[in-house]
């Protein structure tokens, strides 16, 4: 309406991010506050996009998998992307299929038994045991041992210095990935053929991270201690009434909790910060380092902060955080 001065594109052009004019078909997309060129592509577990014309164009992959995370003193972000946190001494069903009235039988159960590692009662998760019918796997003390037999169970176990990863296919139904560290992460990575629904503390994957409190009796909880104390494998475990607070009880080691996991807001995870909000992850981090005062205080800090670099790698960003006076990686026996 009036005139201003000032430089413009010529019709048909458009600015981009470095200030020049180019035409519609080459202008860039951003996502997480970084720009992509014309052509790139970014993934989810869900879904293949590509940047074309500025705008994304996004695919929907035929097979959808989900993660289901629990890790450090008791920590888990479910199918649909819901966190908490929770401490109890006892075994809690992680995740399991059957839920429904209709269908109550069960062709596999994941349960996570809990361990007091800290003066102030926070819990580790030390023990996984999952149940395929008759085929048992249990996780402890750094090792697994296997019973029973399934014939209508495929699975397959791969090791490294880091982990027990366990690929189990449960035929038309359940795809699944099983990583564990040895000590307190655990990841369930499921992909399904079906729409059974699943239950347990991992929330029940139907895409709504509103509803994932919901109880064994299938109502939705009112806060996250009612609806873990559901999910107890062994009723006569006592119930959890109070999220307990570590640094509080230990405030000495705040200071030294919060120096140690600062790696996570530094440089070194600087190419990651556009790509998975680090704040859920650096707190974790110093309320676990704050928890683990009998033993383990830097193996805590260090499995709090590997999440976050395996949350960045599942994005295609890989982070070399590990150095041989932080958190180092010790080479296998003679290799």
């Amino acid at each position: 309406t009036k005139c201003e001065s000032g430089c413009v594109c010529a019709d048909g052009l458009y600015e981009n991010l470095d200030g020049r004019c180019v035409p519609a078909e080459e202008c860039p997309c951003e996502y997480g506050g970084l720009a992509y060129g014309k052509g790139e592509q970014i993934q989810t577990e869900c879904e293949i996009c590509t940047c074309t014309k500025g705008k994304w164009k996004c695919l929907q992959k035929s097979k959808c998998s989900s993660t289901c995370n629990l890790y450090g003193e008791g920590h888990i972000t479910t199918f649909d992307g819901q966190r908490f946190v929770f401490d109890g001494n006892c075994e809690y069903i992680l995740a399991m299929d059957g839920c429904s009235v209709n269908r109550p039988v069960s062709s596999f159960k994941i349960v996570t038994e809990n361990v007091i590692c800290g003066k102030s009662g926070v819990t580790c998760s030390r023990s996984i045991s999952i149940y395929l019918g008759n085929l048992t796997f249990i996780l402890r003390d750094e090792t697994f041992t296997i019973s029973g037999k399934n014939p209508g169970v495929r699975y397959n176990v791969k090791k490294n210095a880091l982990h027990l990863m366990f690929d189990i296919i449960i035929p038309r139904k359940y795809n699944m990935t099983l990583i564990w560290n040895k000590h307190m992460n655990f990841f369930i990575k499921i992909s399904r053929e079906t729409q059974e629904t699943i239950c347990g503390l991992c929330g029940n994957y139907n895409g709504n991270m509103k509803d994932d409190f919901e109880t064994r009796s299938k109502y939705v909880a009112s806060n996250e201690l009612e609806f873990v104390n559901s999910w107890k494998e062994n009723p006569l475990c006592g119930d959890v009434y109070f999220v307990v607070d570590p640094c509080s009880k230990n405030p000495y080691r705040k200071a030294w909790a919060e120096k140690t996991c600062s790696i996570i807001n530094s440089q070194v995870f600087s190419a990651c910060h556009n790509k998975v909000n680090r704040m859920p992850y650096y707190e974790a981090c110093v309320r676990d380092s704050c928890g683990c005062d009998i033993g383990g205080d830097c193996e805590c800090m260090c499995d709090a902060i590997a999440v976050y670099a395996m949350a960045c790698l599942d994005k295609g960003i890989c982070i070399d955080w590990r150095t041989p006076e932080f958190c180092p990686v010790y080479c296998e026996y003679y290799n």
